[in-house]
């Protein structure tokens, strides 16, 4: 399959981590990259070998070479820039979040449909092997019936961090808590009620950010995100005769198995376990260096130059964005939510 030509509207951030995936990638090269400031823009090209920069993202959209364009800018930017890009007939991959309303999500998948080029949102575990495997073992029924996800993501940022200002679209669960909230949709479903809370100073984003949830099927899940606490990433998958437990679940650095926890026998009946491996045979090449960066832009190139729909679509976009709407609700009155109704 040939490589698809990417172009990169940049601030900062996950940005860099696709850059360094890219080198490994037989599905996607980046041919150019726009910043504000061309001096800025002519360095970060430099630094990562891309061969054109821009000082303005207009003049990328423009260059006829780039057929597909990475929008990693601040999470209040990235429904306007994704539109623009589509209405320059550029396929779209947007970092999370890909928009801060479910309203401008449906707006930037209208442009999609009305431009006839695909559009994705950048949560990028979800096309790791590791993810694929476990997802495939819970619905087998390796762990019994799923009865309840445990979902953790926790760091410490920099308080000038952009992620970190609401005016810029930040704060804990629009940063860390895609990744936590993506995870529980995509093992247990729709969520049916939402209970959230939410820890913020004057002025300033959520920091803390924490949430119950009910799930089809009598499914609980809980999460919690930080960007000021202890590092911490989990995700747990319980069910009524085992539990999966995903190392390193959001970066999958060099993850080479998956823990599965069985009752032990009585007395004390402690758990025993055993690691399933997740890319035996090398297929995924999972022991690359930002490979679960590469794995997504493997995915969405594919759907670019095949013409098939990428394996996240609008449905799950705007599931998602509904979500989080509903949980911002919950955490600002301290009520249960419905999400969807």
């Amino acid at each position: 399959m040939r490589k698809v030509r990417w172009g990169l509207l940049v601030t900062g951030g996950y940005a860099d981590v696709a850059m360094k995936a890219k080198a490994t990638s037989r599905t996607t090269e980046f041919v150019a990259v726009a910043q504000d400031d061309a001096a800025a823009a002519a360095a970060y090209a430099e630094t990562f070998d891309v061969p054109r920069s821009y000082g303005s993202r207009a003049e990328l959209l423009a260059d006829e070479e780039v057929e597909a364009v990475f929008v990693a800018l601040d999470p209040v930017d990235h429904a306007e820039w994704a539109v623009r890009a589509l209405e320059a007939g550029k396929h779209v991959l947007v970092e999370k979040p890909l928009a801060l309303s479910a309203a401008d999500t449906e707006r930037v998948f209208d442009a999609a449909e009305a431009a006839g080029r695909i559009c994705a949102e950048g949560v990028m575990f979800r096309h790791h092997p590791q993810h694929l495997m476990a997802k495939r073992l819970v619905d087998e029924g390796l762990i019994g019936e799923l009865r309840y996800v445990y979902a953790a993501c926790t760091a410490t940022l920099p308080h000038d961090y952009f992620r970190r200002f609401p005016e810029r679209g930040g704060g804990g669960m629009l940063d860390l808590g895609v990744f936590t909230l993506a995870a529980i949709r995509m093992y247990a479903g729709t969520p049916e009620r939402v209970y959230a809370e939410e820890v913020r100073r004057a002025g300033a984003a959520d920091h803390n950010f924490a949430a119950s949830l009910r799930l089809p099927g009598d499914v609980l899940a809980q999460f919690e995100v930080g960007q000021e606490v202890c590092r911490g990433d989990a995700l747990h998958l319980v069910g009524t005769t085992g539990r999966l437990v995903l190392d390193d679940p959001w970066f999958c650095r060099d993850v080479k198995s998956v823990e599965l926890q069985r009752q032990g026998p009585p007395p004390h009946a402690d758990p025993v376990s055993e690691y399933l491996p997740v890319d035996e045979e090398g297929a995924y090449r999972c022991d690359e260096p930002y490979a679960v960066s590469r794995l997504q832009f493997d995915a969405v190139s594919t759907a670019i130059a095949t013409g098939q729909a990428p394996p996240y679509g609008r449905r799950d976009a705007v599931e998602q964005a509904r979500v989080i709407e509903a949980l911002f609700e919950s955490g600002a009155k301290s009520v249960p939510v419905h999400p969807l109704s």
